[in-house]
């Protein structure tokens, strides 16, 4: 190996070489090749004698998972041999974004040194400059340090093989196994085996043991462990566990919202799956908003995606019928229920995220959210949640606290943080609060993410921690074909941009529902729970996601 720096000319000047070296590749022995390691890439040029056509490759860092150093089993070969792994965004040339991640493994051969334990180092001292390169390329954006996982990373990962197509182990094995290697991750696998399973140990589960937990499935199973999560006597701590979604069902609402996240473009399946996989690998991590809902039995649960009534809640549980065909469930059972349109009767109320009067453009439109730090809500108490928020006037808050002392001293038992802007649900609202005058609806849907399943963009607005719920509701009266076209351009997160007349979207700060007397199915994060009245308030930065 030659150790020196590079010749001028080998890299743009403004880039400079941090450590250079000459190696053979593993899968090449006879051509030798030169590598630069810079602060932002990796950069592998062939030497040759005659120049050849695309003999150089430049690999961002922030592209890397790992890197590790090694030698083969064979004692009497000296070398040794470091490792880089990285997701580059593919290219596709009819497509001018990078729609998914493609596999790229780069592998140097070191045998310039007859002692074998010295060329080991020198593998080791590559390794190891990648990687902390790598890990300062990830963690910096735009001067800001972000926080990340630590390194080495434990993580406990859940997998439910019933999911989706029942194909989650599946894609364990020939995907995320090897992803997680590569990145280092050191992980224990969990394969869940009925309803409530992972609640149920991430109830008792040693935290301090993991830095993340993981969940490969549909969304269902992330409910279960945020709910577990939140009823352990030490849930503010526990909360604050950094959580990791993998897509593994139908509708892989989150994990296609964190891929949006991104900032890259919308994909599905294996892709979306490679996509997360990278973002885990990644490490960084993010607050997340969780909505906390109360039912009329006097139950309490906290949600991370949504809350449906009407047709959307239809479509979710009716279409479980179709599982088998994946994603595309959705869309059979959108026809079918299509098919039979139904009205809901029913009482919706809110409270805005900002203040002041609303028009029916206003309401169509969204108002901007009130809380621009969501965060700082996470550890503060009940009596200075909103003091200084202009969104609430000293008199409305001092009426909800009159109001609600009664709940929250019966929510004392209940886990989690306590609620500021809920009164019991059999005790009226304060004034401030919006009643919607219709009563007559076909569908209502809070959402908090952006995505409602992995073709369907409910929220494009939404953001992780944005501290509001995003609130949709169709009134009766829209017809079929109207109601279908607002589905379809949904897909693209355009059906805002459709000017219907039926749809109303408000960003809101709570809300309550009180549907009319008769069947009907409510859904949380796609689960069902008891039909009757419900309210819900957001609790902004409560949570803690792994993201891009």
């Amino acid at each position: 190996m030659d150790q020196r720096r590079a010749e001028p000319d080998f890299l743009p000047s403004a880039t400079p070489v941090t450590l250079y070296g000459e190696f053979t590749q593993t899968s090449n022995r006879r051509g030798r090749w030169a590598v630069n390691l810079t602060e932002k890439d990796l950069v592998v040029q062939r030497l040759a004698s005659a120049p050849v056509g695309r003999n150089k490759v430049v690999l961002s860092l922030r592209d890397c998972v790992g890197c590790r150093a090694y030698r083969d089993d064979d004692k009497a070969d000296p070398s040794a041999y470091f490792a880089a792994y990285f997701y580059p965004p593919k290219k596709r040339r009819w497509m001018t974004s990078a729609p998914s991640r493609q596999r790229v493994e780069q592998c140097f051969r070191l045998a310039a040194l007859q002692d074998p334990h010295a060329n080991l180092e020198e593998a080791e001292k590559w390794a190891r400059a990648v990687r902390e390169r790598s890990a300062r390329q990830q963690r910096l954006r735009d001067g800001v340090l972000l926080n990340s996982l630590p390194r080495p990373c434990r993580i406990l990962l859940f997998v439910n093989p019933q999911s989706g197509k029942g194909q989650a182990l599946t894609l364990y094995n020939s995907h995320i196994q090897r992803m997680l290697n590569e990145a280092g991750v050191i992980h224990k696998l969990i394969i869940t085996e009925r309803q409530n399973h992972a609640r149920e140990l991430v109830k008792d589960v040693d935290l301090s043991q993991w830095d993340a937990l993981v969940i490969m499935s549909g969304d269902g199973l992330l409910h279960e462990v945020i709910n577990g999560l939140l009823e352990r006597p030490d849930w503010e701590e526990a909360i604050r566990t950094p959580l990791g979604i993998l897509p593994g069902g139908s509708a892989n609402a989150l994990a296609a919202s964190v891929h949006y996240y991104s900032g890259v473009s919308q994909v599905r399946g294996e892709e979306l799956l490679v996509s997360c996989g990278f973002l885990l690998c990644r490490g960084l991590v993010s607050h997340m908003d969780l909505v906390s809902l109360h039912l009329s039995s006097g139950q309490r649960l906290f949600s991370f995606l949504s809350l449906a009534w009407g047709f959307v809640a239809d479509v979710d549980v009716e279409s479980e019928k179709y599982r088998h065909v994946g994603a595309a469930r959705f869309t059979v059972g959108t026809l079918v229920r299509l098919a039979s349109l139904r009205i809901y009767k029913g009482k919706l109320a809110y409270l805005p995220a900002s203040r002041g009067r609303h028009t029916d453009k206003s309401l169509q439109n969204g108002a901007a959210a009130c809380c621009r730090n969501p965060a700082s809500c996470l550890t503060q108490t009940l009596e200075d949640d909103f003091p200084n928020n202009t969104c609430h006037s000293n008199n409305s808050l001092k009426l909800r606290r009159s109001e609600g002392r009664s709940s929250r001293s019966a929510a004392k038992a209940l886990p989690g943080p306590p609620d500021a802007l809920l009164p019991p649900l059999d005790q009226p609202l304060p004034s401030d609060w919006v009643l919607v005058p219709e009563e007559d609806f076909v569908l209502m849907l809070a959402m908090y993410q952006s995505h409602l399943a992995e073709d369907l963009l409910a929220g494009p607005d939404a953001r992780l921690a944005d501290g509001v719920i995003h609130l949709f509701y169709v009134m009766a009266g829209i017809s079929r074909s109207a109601l279908l076209r607002l589905f379809l351009a949904m897909e693209k997160g355009a059906h805002l941009d459709t000017n219907c007349q039926h749809l109303v979207h408000a960003k809101v700060r709570a809300l309550r529902l009180e549907p009319g007397a008769g069947k009907g199915i409510i859904t949380v994060d796609g689960e069902v729970v008891e039909y009757g009245p419900i309210q819900a308030e957001v609790h902004g930065g409560l949570g803690r996601v792994i993201s891009g």
